[in-house]
């Protein structure tokens, strides 16, 4: 099991006389970045409230936005009556003064300070608990999501290594024949700019050998198959956060493709090599998007 770091998440649902919705939304990013958007009913609850996103999403950039409807005896805010009769008589005395009209006297005194203050209550107890749960269900609709799209990038990612191991068998039947042109080149060539009869055979042959030793390429190919295999293994694991340790076998893959670029001495093997890097740049891509 794998899963994207990309998905959208919601759950709603009444508690007591509220009803929250509750939005998450992810995106890619290399650690696990959050941001909250709360009514000031579930400020005390923030701390719990991160701790649970953390724990249930592990990686991305988080966006969750939590909104209150409220019904029925809800409160959203509190009126200081005795702050506001404190205003209203100066107010009134200095509109009178000025011969002013005291029609909108209310409206100026439900912008004075502290006359409107939010309301003071708090989620606790049951009602708390209630919320917990539907935290708990957002985060699950979200990694349900997660989990859709990181089958379809598995199968993307599996189809990738398929090419590079099939790439890999088109080189390990070019290998004898690439051994022989060389070795046939080097014969020719000294043969053509020295002359037969003026080099030793038998020192020729030797160090032909160790010419050939030090661009042999089968220790390459044997790291390689072991690291695509190895790749797919991990996606039998249980963890579905395993975007980084993929990653990190990519790097290994990539190393040896390199190394046996770097020492084909072939058109057709590098003709190879070039595609098996091309698949590989493609599968990284990918793997950005994982957890």
């Amino acid at each position: 099991m794998v899963r994207s770091m990309t998905g959208f998440g919601r759950a709603e649902g009444s508690i007591g006389r509220k009803t929250f919705l509750i939005d998450i939304k992810s995106l890619n990013g290399k650690q696990f970045d959050l941001q909250v958007r709360l009514p000031a009913l579930l400020k005390p609850q923030e701390f719990e409230i991160r701790r649970m996103l953390s724990e249930g999403l592990v990686r991305g950039s988080v966006e969750c936005m939590i909104s209150l409807k409220e019904t029925g005896e809800a409160k959203p805010f509190t009126i200081n009556t005795e702050l506001a009769k404190a205003y209203h008589q100066p107010l009134a005395e200095l509109a009178s003064s000025l011969q002013l009209p005291t029609d909108d006297l209310l409206g100026i005194l439900v912008k004075m300070p502290e006359v409107i203050v939010p309301s003071s209550d708090t989620l606790g107890g049951a009602d708390w608990n209630a919320f917990q749960e539907l935290l708990s269900e957002a985060i699950q609709s979200l990694n349900a999501h997660r989990e859709n799209e990181g089958a379809m990038l598995q199968a993307d990612l599996l189809q990738r290594i398929e090419r590079i191991e099939t790439l890999q068998q088109d080189i390990r039947t070019l290998e004898p024949k690439r051994k022989q042109k060389i070795r046939e080149g080097l014969i020719k060539l000294l043969d053509e700019e020295v002359g037969k009869e003026k080099y030793d055979a038998n020192r020729m042959e030797q160090e032909l050998i160790y010419y050939i030793e030090k661009i042999d390429i089968s220790e390459e190919q044997t790291r390689l198959a072991n690291h695509c295999q190895y790749f797919r293994s991990l996606f039998t694991e249980t963890d579905p956060s395993k975007g980084k340790k993929l990653s990190f076998v990519l790097q290994e893959i990539g190393r040896e493709i390199n190394t046996t670029g770097a020492k084909a001495y072939d058109a057709e093997i590098q003709r190879c090599v070039v595609e098996m890097k091309d698949e590989l740049e493609k599968a990284k891509e990918q793997i950005l998007n994982l957890l």
